[in-house]
């Protein structure tokens, strides 16, 4: 170490720093007239550091930094090491944020408030390990890396290894360990610190924290705005002069949204929308913010009152007090910066500093003290009160910010070492009570509470230790608890000592409150150490303690029976009850377990106690039960076969019962210590056994008070399922699901089973069957009485069912007895759950119960058991399969197990059987009971009970009787499988002496027996299903008492024997094939007689087949026909998913090179991302190309559904009516979008249109099969024509005056045809059709002009608006060919893949554009084809290039798009036309290339090509020579590319780029002339370009010197162009399209290893902050902030980011992930829905809002699914049919 002395010898002195803090700190409120601001902050900051440091600066500051404006840790972290540096033997201590990711290890961590942070995690070693995986829902949790009492075992984490002294054990084994680790990482960095130095620091923190303290004093506890200005005044205030300037302060809550918060503000102090905002944000952010301040005492109160109205919470201080706040929260703030920093290399002084001034009291001068009444208490409470208690108690007084700052200040004060740790949980305890009276009544925002950092304290095995033992705190906590729910409050405080004399009220305060949970698992918490267990287990005062507060909870809220009358109000108080209830019995558990760790001594005492205090408690000796309504405790007397027994009196129909009797579930955990009660552990405190053990110490008449309460709920619980309390309502059946079926299953009723269970060892086992059918009130109905005095005949047989089951259970169920270790327990749930059947994971845990569901060994054990199968498909989830040889270890009669489940596995299991033995009617026989040591082992002698056999006996007999005298009997069928089963258990158990029983013990007057029954039952037609069962009992029972059996037997052999039986069947076989032979003949004349007419069908002309094929509408059902005008509902939307290639980016041009030569080939999507965290890596990209890289225009699309016209008009004006009748609803569609729902498929369309093209007519039919000459014959024909057509005075002012050729009237927003009469020659009206069609298009070309490059005309001429064939018709064959990239097998083409509907929406929108050529020549519309047709062959023509109207070259536009026009108008012809648009677009993308490769050359690495693709393009480089040889500087640049690139890349290039043409032309072909296609190639395994090259009959470019007329054309082309290149090369610009599979943003394989990146991968680029809720943009990877109001668009509405991003990039649609909600966001237009995200756990089912903690993995089916919905345009559908299937109330347009 060296001394800080010798760096500053020479320094200079100067003044005392404190005084001069001192000044400044109490004058700032005046001088700033009580204004604080920014600059007041660092002001304050100025000064504390001054006064820190004074003349030693430089020892904290790094060298050559200037004055500090900011914080110290700030201008350190340049210098110093960072966190990523190794700190060993230290602990992380980060503090969550809202939002912030958390890890949780079960195999690591001691408990699971074990979390590590994110940086931790990915530092540590957890492979194979079950980890889980949290968003922090709530800020205030604590990372515990470095802290060994957490950890079960070294997790190695690089960041804070674990010193070599230090030792990973058990808590039991080293519960000090952590004591003895010794900082050497701190002990080589520390320093000398010159003792004015350290006096310095001392007085300054210890002024800081007093200013801080003695400002508090004055701050009220409660939000409340004065009543009257006398009241203002009268507050308590730290201003000397007591100024009349008072400031109004809201403080945050959850109770109002911010938008609310936000306008209510506005219109309270009148400010702007912008101001509320920012004051909201303050508030929500801070935890409070100042809204006014004024002098106006009226108006102050007024606007106070105003604000208070809705429930916010507002104080109105004077602004002195308020200024001291504010200053108090940036000395909080300045202390949390100190305990970062270091002092030279040393960073523990400074934490040592500050803790040592928070362990010490406050200065005795402190006027607050002797002025504050709240202060004069605690000094009279607690002896010396320390800074830190103040600090404790007066946390409620400060707000958000200030509270997490003040926690982080402990935590880091808990990092120093061990003897801190316990110095601030033994001030932490003894204030405790304090700060729990404050959570539990005063606290307004609770989640902030320090209250929450008891996790930190409680969990620490040592500390909880050392604060139980010498604080008592858990006689403390018990207190709390005892006291708050008897509602011992005075002046919110909760009184100390309770009063035991009072009891609970289940309406009170205390239990409608929710807050009390926290504390119970405090409790919990602190209870689950191991030290503290035994502590519990072998010191009486614990459990007596407990004992007494599970008193005060016991038969609180009874029921009681309605015989008569419904009950006219029911309460829901049974709720708040049954949440006490839940958290006390899991705190009873942990109590219970503690004894493991005890001896038998410590055992048999905790057992008396409790027995003599629920003995105390039932007997009424106490007044915890209410008189009123529970009776004293009786006995009578009761005779069951020919013996009396003595029963405790009670009837659960007419008297008072409670779920609620928490010590008797304490109890039943003891009696599960079955290791400390068998016989040899008993003889060491001189017992016998527990029977011994528990009569020594209670009567038998005790035991039987102490079963009958769980007795009496056991009964109740029958009684409520067979519909006995129907009259009491749904209360009594929510509390019987709770307690039975529910979370209350394993900690209440199964304790309840086995407290009955035990009665079965401790008591006569008659005695304790005969209480029970007393309770169930059975005993008649066991004597032979088949009627019953309350119970109806169904209601009878239901008790009779449910009291089997319970004697089935506690006879059979052996968890317990066995002492199951907990893998066996989950191991056991986990088999019986899987018998069921596969099922996947959140199946599976609704099977078995909750408590396994939490459990740490259930993956481990599922992995034992099951067999799993991941999910193939994009719907389907991970499933498990029991495994094979585990269904011998499943029982039908498992306790869990309902009567529905049981009879489902027994038919498993039964079938199982008969496919492993081939035995068709097997028998499923019981496992034996088993348990070879502990009191248990008694359990088998039941079955030698007469009383167990009468039960059996009349259980059969009863129901035999009844079914001979009534037939079918209720519940039989259940009964008599219990009954049944019964015997089988009693002959495996006890088999030769329950043998002898059944044969010869008799009842009723013919002394029947068992036997008897059961030989009846065997042949019973009424119970043929259990013959088996029968047959084997008898079968055993005869191995034993043949002669008995065999003669019974016999007996019924004669009178009913099998051959009956066997004749009726081999009867019912003859009918059934008489009745098939019948029916076969039947089938054969029906198909005879019909053969004719279906030939005749055959023969039917094509018109009249294709009518027929149409169906009928989908509205009236009338067959559709050409009587009436009808269509396709169709839509048509934005769109902006063609990709565009403006700049040269390398991954698309390496993407090109290598991807697949083939697109209808199958391509799977690229393996996911694995992103692991490493030390000061880059950020990680989610994107692909940005949302600028795209084409607008509108896509198509059809249902495939048909509509009349008239029924369309008629179903329209009905979804009008409902969104008028609807006004609230955000509905699936907008009317002022013309939209609507298809009826049948829900798909969402705003278009009608026609059905028929050209195709449909005979005429046209045979024009399609006219053979047209050879091309160049084509050609010269075409040219003749050309020429010799006549001037028509219409054409003139048909073509756009910018030369391109393109045709005015298929504009958009043309209006020149839109009024002219449709011609005659039409078979019917598609004008309306058409109508729809140029509503939407001119709608969203208004909309969308600025998206289009190409100049609008003049205003008065025609042609504006979107170019329908280019932005409509080709746009929309270009998307649904991207769709299909990727998609295909061998021996198909893209047509073969492509569905029936989207060639009928592309005819449709083809028939749409003629019908406009056909109105733009009304006077001759037999001609108007050929007219428009010759002006676009021209364009075609290179000798009309001279024209004005063809000035344009025809390279600079899409050559698809006149291939579009040809197929408009004359379809015929393009067979040939596709040839030159072929061979223009090669020469155009050539061109294309060479600009986009140019400015890159040599800059970039390009792999290499496999192929130069010769047999398709020849010598590549000659032919994009002669392409650019016209214009010289495009020539050389063509040189220069070439020579970068080589012949082998460029060609491979070209064919990328060239393919898609290829495959949309055979698409339009397809879809309006398919005579067209030729042949296919019979080699499937041809290149994909071959294969379509073939089909559309298109001679190779390898092949054009072979064709003179292709050579001239593409001269005459190139030479245009080049010319114009020559005089404006900036006008062309030859745009490429993106070649490849479209894919969505970069997601990683593991979701939460984004949370490990850099924050600038989540940073959103709007407000440069990491988003609480970030959205991944699916399209282009852009980070967004979903529903905050940081990035909104207040001028639109207020639309959130997400759907300003959406407008910037998707146009109208938008996909986003959301991360932290692990769901799929889609937007469309306003609307939204979520979906299933693309991510799996590891169970192969998604985790919406990662609510269940597992790690999720990127699952490539369901991600792929998610780009084909996008890549179909999908999302408008998807969104509507969700919206349609719910009452959605909108704001999707706020995210």
């Amino acid at each position: 170490m060296r001394s800080l002395l010798s760096i500053h010898p020479n320094r200079e002195r100067h003044t005392d720093p404190l005084a001069r803090l001192r000044f400044a700190i109490e004058t700032m409120a005046t001088s700033r007239k009580y204004q604080f601001t920014q600059s007041t902050r660092a002001e304050v900051l100025t000064e504390l550091y001054s006064a820190l440091w004074g003349p030693y600066s430089n020892l904290f500051l790094p060298p050559s930094h200037g004055p500090l404006s900011g914080l110290l840790s700030e201008a350190q972290r340049t210098v110093y090491p960072t966190s990523d540096t190794p700190q060993p033997g230290r602990t992380c201590g980060r503090i969550f944020k809202k939002g912030d990711s958390c890890y949780r290890c079960r195999d690591c961590g001691l408990d699971d408030s074990t979390v590590l942070c994110a940086q931790c995690f990915s530092s540590s070693i957890h492979a194979g390990h079950n980890v889980s995986f949290y968003i922090a829902v709530q800020p205030g949790g604590v990372c515990d890396c470095g802290e060994t009492e957490a950890w079960k075992q070294n997790i190695h984490c690089s960041l804070h290894p674990v010193p070599e002294s230090s030792n990973h054990g058990t808590p039991k084994s080293n519960p000090n360990r952590s004591a003895a680790i010794v900082d050497q990482w701190a002990i080589r960095n520390r320093a000398t610190v010159p003792h004015e130095l350290r006096e310095f620091m001392s007085r300054t923190v210890a002024y800081a924290l007093d200013f801080v303290l003695d400002t508090l004093d004055f701050s009220p506890d409660e939000m409340s705005v004065p009543q009257n200005e006398q009241d203002l005044k009268k507050q308590p205030t730290a201003d000397p002069v007591a100024t009349d300037l008072f400031a109004i302060v809201v403080w945050n809550d959850e109770k109002h949204s911010f938008d609310e918060c936000a306008q209510h503000i506005k219109d309270a102090t009148g400010c702007s929308l912008e101001d509320a905002t920012e004051t909201t944000t303050k508030i929500d952010q801070e935890g409070r913010d100042i809204v006014q301040i004024s002098s106006q005492i009226p108006l102050v109160l007024s606007t106070a009152r105003q604000i208070a109205n809705i429930d916010m919470a507002v104080t109105v201080r004077r602004a002195y007090d308020t200024f001291r706040e504010q200053v108090s929260a940036v000395i909080v703030e300045w202390l949390v910066d100190l305990m970062q920093c270091r002092l030279a290399n040393d960073a523990i002084i400074l934490r040592e500093v500050v803790a040592a001034e928070v362990y010490a009291p406050r200065k005795k001068d402190s006027s607050s003290l002797s002025s504050n009444q709240e202060a004069t208490k605690v000094l009279a409470e607690i002896k010396d009160a320390a800074r830190l208690d103040w600090l404790l108690l007066y946390h409620v007084r400060l707000w958000k910010r200030a509270r997490l700052n003040l926690k982080h200040i402990l935590v880091s004060m808990l990092t120093i070492n061990h003897e801190h740790r316990l110095t601030v949980a033994v001030h932490f305890s003894n204030v405790y009570h304090r700060i729990i009276d404050a959570y539990l009544l005063v606290d307004r925002e609770a989640e902030t509470s320090i209250k929450y950092f008891a996790v930190q304290i409680f969990t620490i095995p040592s500390v909880a230790a050392y604060i139980v033992r010498h604080n008592g705190i858990i006689s403390r906590l018990l207190a709390i608890i005892t006291g708050f729910f008897t509602n011992y409050i005075v002046n919110k405080r909760i009184v100390f000592p309770p009063d035991m004399t009072r009891r609970v009220e289940i309406d009170s305060y205390p239990f409608r409150s929710k807050r009390f949970m926290p504390v119970f698992s405090d409790l919990r918490y602190i209870c689950t150490n191991r030290t503290i267990q035994e502590m519990i287990a072998n010191h009486h005062d614990y459990i007596a303690q407990f004992i007494t507060v599970c008193q005060i909870f016991m038969g609180i809220n009874p029921n009681k029976r309605a015989a008569s009358t419904h009950v006219e109000y029911e309460t829901e108080s049974w709720i708040s009850v049954f949440n006490v209830t839940l958290s006390l019995s899991r705190v009873v558990k942990v109590y219970g377990e503690s004894f493991q760790h005890g001896t038998p001594r410590s055992l048999l005492h905790a057992i008396t106690a409790v027995i003599h205090a629920i003995l105390s408690t039932c007997t009424l000796s106490n007044d915890q039960l209410d008189k009123t309504k529970y009776q004293p405790i009786a006995f009578h007397t009761v005779e069951f076969g020919d013996t009396e027994y003595q029963v405790v009196t009670f009837d659960v129909l007419s008297q008072w019962v409670s779920f609620h009797h928490s010590l008797h579930w304490l109890l039943a955990e003891l009696f599960k210590h079955v290791h400390l009660l068998d016989e040899e552990s008993l003889r060491s405190i001189e017992m016998e056994s527990l029977t011994d053990m528990v009569l020594k110490n209670a009567s038998e008449r005790a035991i039987l008070t102490v079963l009958d309460f769980p007795l009496r709920v056991i009964a109740m619980v029958a009684q409520i399922r067979v519909g006995l309390w129907v009259r009491n309502g749904f209360a009594i059946r929510g509390q019987l699901l709770h307690y039975r079926d529910f979370m209350l299953r394993e900690l209440c009723y199964d304790q309840d089973l086995y407290i009955l269970q035990t009665c079965f060892v401790i008591l006569d086992p008659n005695l304790v069957i005969v209480s029970m059918l007393e309770r169930f009130q059975l005993l008649h109905w066991f004597t032979g009485a088949t009627a019953h005095a309350y119970y109806d005949g169904a209601q009878l047989f239901g008790m009779v069912e449910e009291f089997l089951y319970i004697i089935i259970t506690v006879l059979s169920e052996f968890a317990n007895a066995r002492h199951l270790t907990p893998v066996e327990v989950v191991r056991r749930e986990l088999i019986h759950g899987l018998a069921l059947g596969p099922c996947a994971f959140t199946d599976l845990c609704k099977r078995v119960a909750e408590r396994i569901v939490d459990d740490m060994n259930l993956d481990k054990a599922l992995a034992m058991v099951a067999n799993y199968r991941p999910p193939t498909g994009t719907t389907d989830f991970g499933t498990y399969e029991l495994k094979e040889e585990l269904f011998d270890e499943v029982n039908p009669f498992f306790y869990h197990y309902t009567r529905n489940r049981r009879e489902e596995v027994e038919g498993i299991l039964k079938a199982r059987l008969t496919k492993k033995s081939g035995d068709p009617s097997p028998v499923i026989v019981p496992r034996p009971f088993n348990v070879r040591s502990g009191p248990f082992t008694t359990i088998p002698s039941v079955f030698r009970s007469e009383v167990l056999l009468q039960v059996v006996f009349y259980t059969i007999h009863n129901i035999l009787e009844q079914a001979g005298t009534e037939g079918a009997v209720p519940s039989g069928d259940a009964v008599i499988d219990q009954g049944l089963h019964l015997v089988m258990l009693g002959l495996v158990e006890q088999h030769e002496f329950f043998a002898h029983l059944a044969a010869q013990k008799g009842f009723e007057a013919e002394n029947r027996t068992l036997v008897d029954e059961l030989c009846v039952l065997e042949y019973h037609d009424n119970f043929k299903a259990f013959r088996p069962k029968v047959k084997w009992c008898l079968d055993q029972i005869t191995q034993h008492e043949e002669s008995e059996v065999l003669k019974k037997r016999k007996m019924l052999d004669k009178a009913s024997g099998p051959d009956a039986e066997t004749a009726k069947k081999q009867a019912a076989k003859a009918r059934q094939a008489a009745i098939m032979k019948q029916f076969a003949a039947a089938q054969k004349s029906f198909l005879d007689q019909y053969d004719d007419e279906d030939e005749e069908d055959e023969t039917m002309n094509e018109e009249e087949e294709e009518e027929k094929a149409l169906g009928p509408c989908i509205v009236c059902q009338d067959n559709l026909d050409s009587t009436r005008a009808f269509g396709v509902l169709g839509f048509i939307q934005p769109s902006r998913i063609v990709k565009v290639m403006p700049t040269f980016r390398a991954e698309d041009i390496v993407t090109t090179i290598t991807g697949p030569t083939s697109l209808d080939r199958h391509s799977p999507p690229p393996p996911p991302h694995n992103l692991s965290f490493q030390s000061g890596q880059e950020a990680t990209s989610f994107g692909r190309a940005p949302s600028d890289e795209t084409r607008f225009g509108l896509y198509g699309s059809v249902c495939g559904h048909l509509m009349h016209l008239q029924c369309f008009a008629v179903y329209s004006t009905s979804i009008e009516q409902r969104h008028i009748s609807q006004p609230t609803r955000n509905h699936p569609e907008v009317v002022e979008r013309k939209e609507f729902l298809c009826p049948l498929c829900k798909s969402l369309g705003n278009v009608l249109l026609p059905v028929h093209c050209r195709l449909s007519s005979a005429k046209a039919r045979s024009q399609s099969n006219v053979v047209l000459p050879p091309l160049p014959d084509w050609l010269r024909s075409v040219g003749i024509e050309v020429l010799r057509s006549p001037a028509h005075p219409r054409v003139d002012g048909l073509l756009r005056p910018d030369g391109s050729g393109e045709l005015v009237f298929w504009n958009a927003e043309d209006s020149g045809s839109t009024e002219r009469p449709l011609p005659r020659v039409r078979t019917f009206d598609t004008r309306l059709m058409l109508e729809t069609l140029r509503l939407v298009s001119v709608s969203v070309s208004e909309q969308t002009q600025h998206l289009r490059e190409r100049p609008e005309p003049e205003p008065g001429e025609r042609g504006s608006g979107m170019y329908l064939p280019e932005e409509m018709i080709s746009y929309t064959i270009a998307c649904m060919e991207i769709a299909q990239r990727g998609i295909g097998d061998e021996g198909t083409l893209i047509i073969d893949n492509i569905n029936e509907s989207a060639l009928r929406a592309i005819r449709g929108l083809v028939a749409c554009m003629e019908l406009r050529t056909w109105l733009e020549f009304p006077d001759m519309p037999d001609n108007s084809r050929l007219v428009v047709s010759r002006l676009i062959l021209k364009r075609l023509l290179p000798e009309w290039t001279r024209e004005a109207a063809y000035d344009h070259p025809l390279l600079l536009r899409d050559t698809f798009t006149v291939l579009v026009e040809i197929a408009i108008v004359c379809p015929e012809v393009l067979e040939h036309v596709v040839v030159l648009t072929y061979y223009a677009f090669v020469a155009r993308t050539a061109i294309g290339l060479i600009e986009l490769l140019a400015p890159v050359i040599g800059t970039a690495e390009l792999p290499d090509a496999e192929l130069e693709h010769a047999d398709l393009f020849g010598d590549v480089k000659i032919f994009t020579l002669s392409v650019c040889r016209h214009s010289q500087f495009l020539e050389d640049t063509a040189r220069n590319v070439l020579g970068w690139t080589g012949k082998a890349r460029f060609a491979r290039l070209l064919y990328a780029h060239t393919l898609p043409f290829l495959r949309r032309a055979l698409l339009l072909i397809r879809s309006v002339h398919p005579g067209a296609l030729g042949e296919r190639l019979e080699d499937p395994t041809a290149l994909e370009y071959h294969r379509i090259m073939k089909v559309l009959k298109i001679p190779p470019l390898s092949e054009i010197t072979q064709h003179q007329h292709l050579r001239s054309l593409m001269s005459g082309w190139c030479s245009h162009f080049g010319a114009r290149h020559n005089h404006a090369p900036m006008q062309c610009e030859v745009l490429l399209e993106f070649p490849n599979i479209h894919r969505l943003a970069t997601l990683p394989l593991i979701l939460d290893t984004i949370f490990l990146q850099p924050k600038q991968t989540l940073t959103c680029k709007r407000c440069c902050t990491v988003p609480v809720d970030p959205a991944i943009c699916l399209i282009c990877g852009t980070i967004c902030c979903h529903q905050s109001h940081c990035c909104i668009d207040l001028e639109n509405e207020k639309q959130g980011e997400c759907n300003m991003h959406m407008r910037e990039c998707g146009g109208a649609i938008g996909v986003y992930f959301l991360l932290k909600r692990c769901m799929v966001l889609y937007l469309y237009a306003g609307n939204g829905s979520f979906a299933t995200p693309p991510y799996l756990d590891i169970h192969g089912e998604f985790d919406y809002m990662m609510r269940r903690g597992r790690r999720q993995l990127l699952h490539p089916q369901r991600f792929d699914e998610i780009r084909k919905t996008w890549l179909n345009h999908g999302i408008p559908t998807l969104t509507a049919r969700k919206l349609d299937t719910t009452i959605d109330s909108g704001g999707w347009d706020t995210v």
